[in-house]
């Protein structure tokens, strides 16, 4: 849980108050010209109605700049972003010809391959002019090829489950299979902090749905042993079956998942695993195989694992993985499999020839040397940061680290100032965190050199020291250690 300091909440409910109120008033005088001008609904309810359209309205677009940012380029360790401009504040900006190069610390280009890669890039130029761009159908009719059998027999033997399924989006990846494999009767139990994908996949199932402190073990034992002495609502039948929903690294939190302690309680409790690798997949581990590797869990006590291509592998997409009972159920009731077009042909290769350089299958060592680069970039970087007074979240290894911003004017303060010194960052507001907690997410990636990162803390340090973000005290430098050291003789 984040700790937020009394002064800090404080000030940032003030904030947010203010905005609330000046967008009220605003919106008072606004309702009174409406009612003098004529109406053009002709009889039709507004289409957007409620905070969220107030929300848009009032705080989003003044600073709407500051997200959705268009680059021009490959999503590198630099990269260009294009240049925008508006003439009504903010409401409607209009792109420019003009680019910045940026450092780039916010793509989820975790190994780097989302650029030309040696041994990639032109076997996806290959398979672009056998297959072309997309296979324009369905798997189950003309939309799977060879590369699709292979890639999911490459995805199975990585993650080390039996078979596995891939789909063209990864965030239909869980909001498509949970109404599969979850309905009414069921229990899902997920963690507080879990995707929005899960989320809403556990909404359309139609099961009950739990939720247990984010990654606390204990909480999660409690709840399960109350849910299985009361049984399903009203009836107090047993469920029909239950499953747990746990992230490998928290998207907006950088923390990894506990998974030995979640495991040993679902075991205990006869509950299925759903283990969600989005972020973990590829980045953590010494080979690059995700949380089950880096904490040495035996991935046959995983029931389901769940992985997306768009983050260490540079392409798009996602995959499911279990026993081959699973796979083959999936493949005829999934609407993602069935109703969906299969994943683009290069996408497919570009996935497939990535997992052979991390395993060394291309004849080099350039995967271990991704994986050991993106291990040191992203401890080196969250430590500096620590040690500069950040309030940084997050645990080491995790290439996922978020800055905490917290007041809403910091927000474009932050965000701006290090644009204008070349360093693109991604800010999260609401309704991505929780309204109080705001903040800077970084993503660090195995083609930043040790330069790149040392100029982006250099920045960062300034911008920090500018908007007031340095929520703990510095470290001193070794300098300044130094200095302070008094020599007798």
């Amino acid at each position: 849980m984040i700790a937020i300091p009394y002064l800090t909440a404080l000030t940032t409910y003030f904030s947010y108050g203010l905005l609330f109120a000046f967008g009220q008033f605003r919106d008072f005088f606004r309702k009174i010209f409406d009612w003098c001008s004529s109406n053009n609904l002709q009889g039709y309810a507004p289409i957007c109605l409620g905070l969220e359209d107030f929300y848009i309205r009032r705080l989003y677009l003044r600073i709407q700049d500051c997200f959705g940012r268009p680059i021009s380029s490959a999503p590198d360790a630099w990269f260009d972003v294009v240049e925008r401009h508006s003439n009504d504040n903010n409401k409607t900006l209009k792109r420019t010809s003009k680019v910045s190069r940026c450092l780039n610390l916010g793509s989820y280009n975790y190994l780097g391959f989302a650029a030309a890669d040696e041994y990639c890039t032109p076997r996806v130029i290959d398979t672009l002019k056998k297959y072309s761009p997309s296979t324009c159908s369905t798997r189950v009719d003309g939309g799977t090829t060879a590369l699709h059998n292979e890639l999911e027999e490459c995805v199975a033997s990585f993650v080390r489950k039996p078979a596995a399924l891939v789909f063209g989006m990864g965030y239909v990846t869980n909001s498509a299979i949970l109404p599969v494999l979850m309905g009414k009767g069921s229990l899902i139990i997920s963690d507080s902090l879990n995707h929005n994908s899960i989320v809403n996949g556990a909404r359309g199932s139609g099961a009950t749905i739990r939720v247990f402190q984010h990654n606390m073990p204990a909480h999660l034992e409690e709840v399960l042993r109350e849910q299985i002495a009361e049984g399903q609502p009203r009836t107090h039948r047993p469920w029909k079956k239950i499953m747990v929903i746990v992230e490998g690294i928290y998207s907006m939190e950088g923390e990894l998942c506990k998974l030995p302690e979640v495991i040993a309680i679902c075991k205990k409790y006869k509950a299925y695993t759903y283990l969600d690798e989005a972020h973990s997949i590829g980045a953590v581990g010494k080979s690059g195989r995700g949380v089950c590797e880096l904490l040495g869990v035996d991935t046959a006590d995983i029931d389901i694992m769940m992985g997306t291509f768009t983050k260490s592998f540079g392409s798009c997409g996602g995959y499911i993985a279990g026993s081959k009972e699973l796979i083959e159920y999936l493949k005829y009731t999934c609407p993602a499999h069935l109703y969906a077009t299969s994943i683009s042909p290069p996408a497919a290769q570009q996935i497939i020839s990535s997992i052979k350089v991390l395993l060394g299958e291309d004849g080099s060592s350039r995967g271990a040397q991704k994986l050991a680069k993106i291990r040191e970039n992203s401890n080196y970087f969250r430590s500096e940061l620590q040690k500069m007074g950040f309030e940084v979240l997050g645990d080491n290894d995790s290439p996922v680290m978020p800055i905490m911003l917290y007041n809403p004017a910091k927000i474009p303060a932050f965000s701006r100032e290090c644009l204008r010194q070349n360093i693109a960052v991604v800010t999260v507001a609401f309704p991505a965190t929780p309204l109080l907690l705001a903040r800077a997410r970084i993503c660090i990636s195995a083609s930043h050199s040790r330069e790149d990162l040392t100029h982006a803390l250099q920045v960062i340090s300034n911008v920090g020291d500018l908007v007031g973000i340095k929520y703990f005290p510095a470290e001193p430098t070794k300098q300044q250690q130094d200095g302070k050291t008094v020599k007798f003789e």
